[in-house]
């Protein structure tokens, strides 16, 4: 790093890297094995390169084994000045985890996948997640015990990490249970002196320096007497009330909302979090699936209210899917149903290993097109046999609009007496799911998202890109169900409608077409959003994507007043900040 970068940055905070780079990656070859530090174009890519968006050099991709070492990574390159960005499974939807573009320093990402221990704790009515814990592996850790994670499918399919979900107050499906939220946590946060401190409000008692601390929680060498019973919330306890609001103005859950937002939840990587403490929930052993059809909108929402103002208990999950969704979803994520059937979710992280290996592969050799493993799997997948059962394909044929409700057993008969009641006079039908029916059609409602993708990486002579909207409608949204003007409905070759309906939370995937503007056509679906009285983004967080409204921004920065851990996040600065705000 050339020697006059040092001098733009007068006080403690300035980049510390006189001794060069090469000292500063020996250091962390010295701390996780020469193995672990990757440094080459092909070997970062599968790092640096967002599932959906983002993009940008790297100094080194340093893989921990270790919460000590994940310190001791953070602690030198922090000292020396460098941008740190910590990730996951990197499965964010909207380029949270990687870098975007240059930065004003060297960045420096980790990656915590090698760190997936966990610890039951409280009679297994919480748990200790350190930084690559997944939600799958919880799940089935849970199961044997009756128990579940916030999310049990979804983004658990990706693979997807508990404590990334709570960094970005991550949704779900899960009607009862809302964000994901904690106020127990242990956290490395960067001063305004540019030094990193290590913070335990975890409400586990470990020792007192940094590096004993991390080695008990590493290694789980702590007894249930250090653990304090009382020390904050677990879980957005309040959320179930609230979805059952029906005549708020507001949306009930959005990742900006201030009441939400607490030191780890919600700091979008502007704290390094070693681990967290949430709770886990009852599973339902005996669910029941209802499947809904309709040609009319408001019908879903006249059922949405009758079920969450009139229901004696909510729903486990009400999943909405538009016709034109399915039909995506059915023909381009069709192979992942099929994995997920066949493989279980515990193997998809190998799969997509196997599938950033051939693009690598592919990238080396000029001849070979852009995409070559989506090709091949898009290929694949039509020798395999329908997926989806009759039924579903019926009512695919005979409504616009579908809805999947999960109950509880204990609910399946008042549910179905109120769906009866509603739709006999109003549009539409509804069947109860049986065998494989219910999980088949929420597997094709969860591929939806990776199948845009998947549409893009095979017809990239038609596509300029995808614009994925996560939206926060307003509860008492009645017109919920978007009409585009002929100007914005033009450029698109699909617009993709589904969501958590129950919620209010809906996603929107506008696949456009080539040499659109694609910046000029997200601002004017913003511009129509605000004035509908939406919130965005509603659970993937701002990422690289969108803009931080103030109070979340300001939340990143007393966090973060260096501005040091994942700059540029809500797309505020990337730069250095010598005028640190005050915490």
């Amino acid at each position: 790093m050339p020697d006059t970068l040092s001098s733009l940055y007068p006080g403690a905070i300035r980049p510390k890297l006189a001794s060069g780079q090469a000292n500063l990656l020996r250091a962390f070859q010295q701390a996780v094995g020469r193995s672990h530090v990757l440094t080459a174009e092909a070997d970062t890519l599968p790092y640096r390169r967002g599932y959906r968006t983002g993009d940008g050099p790297v100094l080194a991709v340093v893989r921990p084994a270790s919460l000590v070492e994940l310190w001791r990574v953070a602690e030198r390159a922090v000292a020396c000045g460098c941008v740190l960005i910590v990730q996951a499974a990197n499965t964010g939807l909207t380029g949270g985890s990687t870098p975007d573009g240059r930065y004003d320093r060297p960045v420096v990402l980790i990656s915590t996948l090698r760190i997936t221990n966990f610890w039951l704790i409280q009679d297994n009515r919480q748990v200790v997640c350190l930084p690559g814990t997944t939600l799958d592996k919880l799940e089935s850790a849970l199961k044997q015990h009756g128990r579940e994670p916030h999310s049990v499918i979804g983004s658990s399919c990706l693979g997807a990490s508990v404590i990334g979900g709570i960094c970005n107050n991550s949704g779900g499906a899960l009607v009862q249970r809302g964000p994901a939220y904690t106020e127990m946590a242990l956290f490395g946060q960067v001063g305004a002196d540019g030094v990193l401190r290590l913070v335990n409000h975890l409400g586990i008692h470990l020792g007192n320096e940094p590096e004993e601390i991390l080695h008990r929680l590493d290694t789980g060498n702590f007894l249930e007497r250090d653990v304090s019973a009382d020390a904050g919330r677990g879980h957005d306890d309040g959320y179930a009330s609230r979805v059952r609001d029906i005549e708020s103005d507001e949306p009930a859950r959005y990742n900006a909302d201030p009441g939400r937002l607490f030191e780890a939840s919600g700091c979008a990587g502007h704290l390094v979090v070693f681990a967290v403490r949430v709770d886990t929930f009852p599973s339902e052993p005996d669910p029941t699936v209802f499947y809904v059809g309709t040609n009319n909108p408001h019908t879903l929402e006249t059922l949405r209210r009758r079920i969450l103002g009139h229901l004696s208990a909510l729903p486990i999950a009400g999943e909405y899917m538009h016709r034109d969704a399915f039909d995506i979803a059915d023909h381009y994520g069709k192979d992942t149903v099929i994995a997920i059937e066949r493989l279980g979710t515990a193997r998809l992280p190998q799969l997509f290993a196997m599938k950033t290996k051939v693009d690598r592969l592919s990238q080396r050799f000029p001849f070979l097109p852009n995409g070559l493993s989506d090709r091949i799997l898009q290929w694949a997948a039509a020798f395999f046999p329908d997926h989806l059962p009759r039924r579903l394909r019926d009512y695919r044929d005979r409504f616009e609009h579908h809805l999947m409700l999960k109950v509880s057993g204990a609910l399946a008969d008042e549910t179905e007496q109120l769906l009866s009641g509603v739709l006999a006079h109003d549009d539409g039908a509804f069947f109860r799911c049986i065998g494989s029916e219910g999980s088949k059609a929420f597997l094709n409602r969860f591929a939806c998202a990776g199948a845009a993708v998947r549409f893009r990486a095979v017809h990239p002579e038609s596509v300029e890109d995808i614009v994925p909207l996560d939206i926060a409608l307003r509860r008492n949204d009645m017109d919920w169900f978007e009409r585009l003007p002929p100007e914005l409905d033009k450029p698109c070759l699909h617009k993709l409608y589904y969501g958590h309906f129950l919620c209010h939370v809906m996603h929107q995937d506008y696949i456009v077409r080539k040499e659109t503007d694609c910046r000029a056509f997200e601002e004017r679906l913003l511009e129509i959003l605000v004035r509908r009285g939406a919130r965005y983004p509603a659970e993937h967080n701002v990422g690289t994507l969108y803009q931080a409204p103030p109070a979340q921004q300001a939340h990143f920065g007393r966090l973060d007043p260096c501005n040091c851990l994942n700059p540029g996040t809500g797309k505020t600065s990337k730069f250095i900040r010598c005028d640190p705000v005050v915490v």
